[in-house]
């Protein structure tokens, strides 16, 4: 919150689609709060979606619009924090020219970091002895009642953790400008644009290194009757992945994308020798049961909802609650709390799983990282 002391901070959006926007819709809501905080720059080739995203901000800021990202880099001279919501086989591109060119600046980039690990590993070496932060958009671990469940497991609540499951049931990919994420190429592939989320999520209550990761996915409904200049979409629209990590934990996921209709869209279960945590959203129930004090159906309900979240946004508020974490590190000069490695990690994650469905074996992380 605005205190007197805080520097302004000036941002630049690059690329204004549905994910810009929404950094765009955030970031007023943030400003709405007294955050010292200007969107003055916008840059996106797709005029209707830099128009549509002047509609967002047009009520509090009339940010400059390019249709060059790096004509707006070069000409915008007092800018503090450049956002990359691109599409993910751009986002290197983006870093690439960004991150040598202007070190001071802080990068949020939008998930996954890139869709190769190649590329993956040019941006963590971009990255090195940058005084500027770089965040990466994983913003899952933002949802109220998840952070809730993955404070309380690291705190000890029901003990050593054993096992996490994460089901995600939910509608098919939305239509994105010139139809991109239709393909894996451009994606690369819905266990890497998706699925990076619950990779980072495993990796967040493990706190951990992945060992192996076997995976089971197909695309068997979704997008099979849609055409492209004569190509059909690749993209996978469910799977089960398990993960294996050093220390004996078992994760597992759960993916749907043809399963709109449920009660849930998101749930994380954690199991520890003590007990059991499960977090559901859109219900945002967190459910605690403990052994000895807990029953079967008789285990601690309550709902968890930050009162800081004035804007629920596509996240359910997560990506308010990242923004007003991102701003404090800027202001407090702290390191990233979602850094490029992070990054890396869940994107390996992904790529190794959809390297498992298509050689049918198991994958070790070791062969990749």
């Amino acid at each position: 919150m605005e205190d007197g002391m805080d520097a302004m901070l000036r941002y630049a959006v690059i690329g204004v689609g549905l994910m810009g926007q929404e950094h765009c819709a955030n970031l007023l809501a943030l400003r709405k709060l007294g955050y010292a905080i200007e969107v003055v720059a916008l840059a996106d080739p797709h005029e209707p979606s830099s128009r549509a995203a002047l509609h967002v901000v047009g009520s509090q800021w009339a940010p400059r619009v390019y249709t060059d990202f790096k004509q707006m880099l070069q000409t915008e001279q007092e800018l503090d924090v450049v956002i990359v919501a691109t599409p993910n086989f751009h986002h290197v591109h983006v870093l690439r020219y960004l991150l040598p060119q202007f070190p001071r600046l802080h990068v949020l980039c939008e998930k996954p970091m890139a869709t190769t690990l190649d590329d993956c590993r040019e941006i963590v070496q971009l990255c090195s002895a940058r005084p500027g932060v770089f965040w990466i958009g994983l913003e899952y671990r933002y949802m109220p009642p998840i952070a809730r469940l993955i404070e309380l497991a690291r705190a000890g609540t029901v003990g050593t953790v054993r096992q996490v499951a994460i089901r995600e049931h939910r509608f098919p990919f939305l239509v994105k400008v010139n139809d991109w994420n239709r393909f894996s190429r451009n994606t690369g592939g819905t266990l890497v644009e998706k699925c990076c989320h619950f990779f980072d999520l495993m990796n967040e209550i493990a706190q951990d290194a992945p060992l192996s990761v076997y995976a089971s996915g197909a695309q068997d409904v979704n997008h099979l009757d849609e055409r492209y200049n004569g190509e059909t979409p690749d993209i996978l629209d469910n799977a089960f992945v398990v993960v294996n990590y050093s220390r004996g934990l078992r994760a597992m996921l759960d993916l749907c994308m043809f399963a709109e209709a449920s009660q849930n869209q998101e749930e994380v279960c954690v199991v520890g020798d003590l007990g059991k945590l499960e977090a559901f959203l859109p219900s945002h129930e967190l459910r605690t049961g403990l052994r000895g004090n807990h029953a079967l159906s008789a285990v601690e309900v309550v709902h968890v909802r930050e009162r800081a979240v004035t804007y629920a946004g596509h996240h359910y508020g997560s990506s308010q609650l990242e923004h007003m974490d991102l701003y404090q590190v800027i202001q407090t000069k702290q390191p990233a709390r979602v850094g490029p490695h992070n990054g890396l990690l869940s994107v390996a994650m992904g790529i190794a799983a959809h390297l498992s469905i298509t050689q049918q074996r198991v994958v070790r992380m070791a062969e990749l990282l």
